[in-house]
């Protein structure tokens, strides 16, 4: 799976604005006019007073949160009175910093952070009087956080210092910081889980885009890893986590099904049985210190449908009542499992943050991250829809119907395409999407084939063939909105980020008459540079991703026949490209390239280049210069004003 994300979108928070009133041309219809004087559009400022937020780790002692928000512009870490509600901003950093854990037994924290963007996180420690320790430092080092050994006296940590290539594991002190190399990643097997004790690790071997293995290493043996998941047929295994005594292994897996379920591996008897099955993907499994509550989650048509279930009583556990309908995701209990603090979201409502006394008829809301100049009934929910592509097959999409729209009344659209390749568009709040809809703008978020969610076969459908069958589904999704009699036919245009944006320059040179308008959010335009170009940490998932998109060895052909680049002489619609300097993965030249190109058309094109950004928008003042340039491009080009 993740070989089809290389490029997968970081669209990072909310990108939302309009002008004041509503701009849509007026109707005859007296309902129209009077749902529309009572509808209000938001300026960015006001859309971008919305805060976005990040992790969940209650303390020791339960009695506080951490958390990270941008509320101040840049993610920073902030701690949550759990009583009150009172959060003290802990770190005033120019990068977005991202919170990870407090320590097992006091206050200490852990956080990460990168450079501009530029992919290379480091591991950092904040200890209680404030003083930050870069545990990983080195600027061309990777790390990422593994987890606290069930003591708390040791903690653990991927990092690529000894090979850029491959994550290595290290073992650090949580008093001294001292580290030790306990697993050497030579053969491209990748850390997944650390059982509670230390002794044996989770390893998986992502072989191709249809295969993997996990395996099995016991550090107090001279035995190398022990492969677990022996078969004949191409199938994913996944290692997940161990169980909380350690005893058993979980692992997803799509090899007895067109779905991952979750299968239970018991060290002991070396038996295999099934854990969590569902008629969608098992997106997660987790259990809470002592284990006796289970969270899990399933991708259910596009939507996240968390399930706690009391391990003791066999029984789901009820939450109160008086909670807002919504999604439920980033559950935590504290030590004695007494509390759980969670997210709540909804399309229209942003992740706002709970804690909850078990057992209690009320939860307490600890933040609001809507802004208080936003009325939600402004906003819009989304509804799933499906349509037949070119060949018949049946494609689904989220539709986003602007209050503003009508029969008589009928609006501009865009076809939105999600990253990846094999990304998935999904409900819940999404900020540039209410933007957009705000504006006036109907947006339909095509999951062409390709997309993950929607079984294996499915999956698979777009291998080897990008820019041509995936890009006619999003051509038949265009097609689709052109059949809504509140949509302007001749007004539709494609939008998307990272492999969205690739589509988005594809569907403008290779179908140059469908789409009056395209916005490229850092969207490969060069296939045979990108593949050749991929980050040195990405070398585990190298083969997965050629035996998706090709190997450029043998099919460098191919790449240029799909890469915008060389055929950016058949582009004549406006085109607005948006990049960030520091883009690891696709990088700057790809868009410089294409706007010259384009420029050399005489087509309009719009260049928006952030430097002080990857591949994805961490800072909200970018985000708001973002914005305003989609608005603006679309109100000119597309809406023709």
């Amino acid at each position: 799976m993740i070989a089809k994300h290389f490029i997968a979108s970081a669209l990072a928070g909310a990108i939302a604005l309009s002008l004041t009133g509503c701009q849509q041309s007026a109707s005859n219809d007296p309902q129209s006019v009077q749902a529309q004087s009572q509808f209000q559009t938001y300026s960015a400022e006001t859309f971008y007073d919305t805060v976005s937020l990040r992790g969940n780790s209650i303390n020791h002692s339960g009695d506080k949160l951490l958390l990270s928000s941008d509320e101040n512009g840049v993610f920073n870490l902030y701690e949550v009175d759990i009583k009150t509600g009172a959060r003290t901003q802990l770190t005033d950093a120019k990068d977005s910093t991202y919170a990870l854990a407090f320590f097992p037994e006091d206050d200490r924290i852990l956080f990460s952070r990168d450079s501009g963007g530029n992919e290379r996180t480091h591991v950092f420690v904040r200890d209680q009087q404030g003083e930050i320790t870069d545990l990983t430092p080195g600027e061309e080092t990777r790390a990422a956080f593994a987890g606290f050994s069930q003591d708390g006296q040791h903690f653990y940590v991927l990092s690529n210092q000894r090979d850029a290539k491959f994550m290595d594991l290290y073992k650090f002190d949580s008093n001294s910081y001292e580290s030790q190399r306990v697993y050497t990643n030579e053969t491209g097997l990748d850390v997944s889980a650390i059982s509670p004790d230390g002794r044996y690790i989770a390893l998986t071997k992502h072989h191709d885009n249809r295969d993997s293995d996990f395996y099995l290493l016991d550090t107090a043996s001279d035995q190398g890893p022990k492969l677990l998941s022996a078969h004949e047929q191409p199938a994913k295994y996944s290692a997940w986590s161990f169980s909380v005594d350690g005893q058993s292994l979980y692992y997803t897996t799509n090899a007895k099904d067109e779905f991952r379920q979750m299968w239970r591996y018991n060290l002991a008897t070396q038996e295999h049985e099934l854990a969590l099955d569902a008629d969608w993907d098992v997106s997660f499994m987790e259990y809470s210190k002592s284990g006796r509550y289970r969270v899990s989650a399933v991708n259910a048509d596009a939507s996240t449908q968390v399930t706690i279930l009391d391990t003791k009583t066999n029984q789901e556990l009820a939450l109160p009542s008086t909670l807002p309908k919504g999604t439920l995701s980033g559950v935590e209990f504290s030590d004695d499992e007494q509390i759980m603090s969670f997210y709540l979201s909804s399309d229209t409502s942003p992740r706002n943050l709970y804690v909850w006394r078990i057992g209690s008829d009320q939860a307490q809301r600890l933040t609001n991250t809507l802004s208080a100049n936003i009325a939600e009934e402004n906003l819009v929910s989304s509804e799933v829809v499906r349509f037949k592509s070119f060949d018949g097959l049946t494609i689904p999409g989220i539709l986003y119907k602007p209050q503003q729209a009508s029969a008589t009344n009928k609006v501009p659209a865009l076809v939105w395409v999600h990253g990846g390749p094999g990304g998935q568009s999904r409900t819940g709040y999404n900020a540039m999407r209410q933007f957009l809809v705000n504006q006036g703008y109907a947006v339909f978020a095509v999951n062409n084939r390709g997309s993950a969610g929607y079984g294996k076969t499915f999956f698979h459908l777009d291998d080897k063939k990008h820019g041509e069958e995936d890009l006619q589904d999003i051509i038949y999704g265009k097609k689709h909105l052109q059949t809504l009699d509140w949509v302007d036919n001749d007004k539709i245009g494609i939008i998307g980020g990272s492999y969205g944006g690739y589509m988005t320059a594809a569907a403008l040179a290779f179908a140059p008459n469908e789409f009056e308008v395209g916005i490229n959010i850092f969207g490969v335009t060069n296939w045979v540079r990108t593949l050749k170009s991929i980050p040195p940490w990405w070398e585990s998932y190298k083969k997965a991703l050629y035996d998706e998109m090709g190997d450029p060895a043998t099919d460098e052909e191919r790449h240029r026949r799909i890469s915008p680049l060389f055929h950016a002489d058949n582009i004549k619609k406006p085109l607005l490209v948006v990049q960030g300097a520091n883009d690891p993965r696709v990088l700057q030249v790809e868009s410089d390239e294409l706007v010259a190109a384009v420029k050399a058309n005489g087509v309009p094109v719009e260049y928006v280049l952030f430097p002080d950004e990857g591949h994805g928008f961490s800072k909200r003042e970018n985000r708001i210069t973002a914005a305003n340039a989609y608005l603006s491009f679309l109100d000119k080009h597309l809406r023709g004003q």
